[in-house]
């Protein structure tokens, strides 16, 4: 889950993927027909974290309606959960890596970019920000 912890906070509401369950906190990207969904460890078109919980037992589950995102910037800093794998160390702190899945971050991974490690919580737990949005270039 990446949770907004400090820096410039825009809410834009974006149309989400029909059928697809979105948890509160992660990260979503274009699915390229429009709309949004879960990131993945290859998502390129990163928009930003989620604000609401899509649920299949939601009446508008099957629907392409609006949920509310965080926008980042580069200054945008979040809380995220490290993926199991490779644990995160403070020689990490200003690296890009991966995302693991739309809810954690991969320390071992470098071939998108999607984060950049900004300070270390744990081996289990980091501060990032996310080369998504408006700024993403996926220097690999």
């Amino acid at each position: 889950m990446f949770v907004y912890q400090s820096g410039p906070l825009t809410v834009e509401w974006v149309p989400k993927t029909a059928s697809v369950a979105i948890l509160v906190g992660n990260v979503v990207s274009a699915d390229g027909s429009g709309a949004y969904t879960n990131s993945s460890s290859t998502s390129t078109t990163i928009k930003g974290v989620s604000l609401r919980t899509v649920a299949t037992t939601d009446l508008d589950y099957a629907q392409n309606t609006y949920i509310p995102v965080i926008i980042p910037t580069v200054a945008t800093r979040f809380t995220a959960d490290v993926s199991a794998g490779t644990a995160l160390t403070t020689a990490m702190i200003g690296a890009r890596r991966d995302l693991y899945d739309a809810t954690s971050v991969n320390a071992g991974g470098t071939s998108h970019y999607q984060v950049t490690i900004r300070d270390f919580i744990s081996a289990a737990k980091a501060v990032v920000s996310i080369n998504g949005a408006q700024e993403y270039i996926n220097l690999s």
